[in-house]
C-alpha cells in the first residue's frame, strides 16, 4: 500500500484525495496545509492534517514516501512540488478511472486529470498541471508545468498551453494556437489567436482585458 500526502487542504485537495482513494494501493496518509497552521492535528477529507512543510521531516521518519500537490496557485503547486522532491519524496499522478487518456500521450508527475477528461492521442501533459472535470486536450497538444485546464475547457488539436497558464471553465482554445506563459483565458472565452504571456484574455473571440504583474517561479 503506497501512503500519500497531499499538500492542500480545500475544496481541490478533497477532489485529489478522492482520486487517490479509487486507485488499488493507494491510501491517503493525511494532508498539509501552510495557508492555516492552526489547522494542525484537525481531521479533513477523512484523515489529519499534519501541519505544513514544517510536518515533512517527520512525516519521512514515519515511511511516508509519496506526495502530490493539490491547491490551484500555479506557480505555487509549482513550487511545492519542487520542494517536495528536494525531501526526496516521489510525486504521484492523481488520474481519475472515469478519465479518457490515450495509450501514447503522456502525463507528467504530480498532475490530476479529474473524472470525464479527456487526453487525446500524443497530447504531453507536463508536471503539476491540472485537467479538470470534463476538460477535453485533443490530440497533439502540449500543457506545459503548473498549467490548469478549468472544468469544460475544450483546447484544439495541436495547441499550446504555457507554463502556469490557466484556461477558464468552459473556455475553448482552438487547434494550433499558443497561450503564453502566466496567462488565463477567462471563463467561456474563445480563443482564435495567439495569446503572449503574462495577460488576461475575455470575450468571443477573446482579447486582451488587461496585462498580469507575476510572480517570480
Amino acid at each position: 500500500m503506497i501512503e500519500v500526502v497531499i499538500w492542500g487542504a480545500s475544496g481541490h485537495a478533497k477532489v485529489v484525495a478522492d482520486i487517490l482513494r479509487s486507485a488499488d494501493g493507494v491510501s491517503v496518509a493525511g494532508f498539509l496545509d501552510d495557508q492555516d497552521l492552526s489547522r494542525r492535528g484537525e481531521r479533513f477529507c477523512g484523515a489529519e492534517i499534519f501541519g505544513g512543510a514544517d510536518a515533512l521531516d517527520a512525516l519521512w521518519e514515519r515511511g511516508i514516501r509519496h506526495a502530490i500537490v493539490a491547491f490551484g496557485d500555479n506557480v505555487r503547486r509549482v513550487e511545492a512540488g519542487s520542494r517536495l522532491e528536494t525531501r526526496h519524496f516521489s510525486l504521484v499522478r492523481a488520474v481519475h478511472p472515469a478519465a479518457t487518456i490515450a495509450i501514447d500521450a503522456t502525463v507528467g508527475e504530480g498532475t490530476m486529470v479529474a473524472a470525464g477528461a479527456v487526453i487525446s492521442s500524443s497530447a504531453r501533459i507536463g508536471r503539476h498541471v491540472i485537467v479538470n472535470t470534463h476538460a477535453s486536450v485533443d490530440h497533439e497538444c502540449v500543457v506545459e508545468d503548473g498549467a490548469q485546464i478549468s472544468p469544460g475547457a475544450n483546447i484544439g488539436g495541436g495547441a499550446k498551453i504555457g507554463r502556469h497558464a490557466t484556461v477558464g471553465i468552459g473556455a475553448a482554445v482552438i487547434e494550433k494556437i499558443t497561450i503564453g506563459a502566466n496567462s488565463i483565458v477567462g471563463a467561456g472565452a474563445v480563443v482564435i489567436d495567439d495569446v503572449p504571456p503574462n495577460v488576461l484574455v475575455v470575450g468571443v473571440p477573446a482579447r486582451i482585458k488587461k496585462y498580469l504583474v507575476v510572480p517570480q517561479s
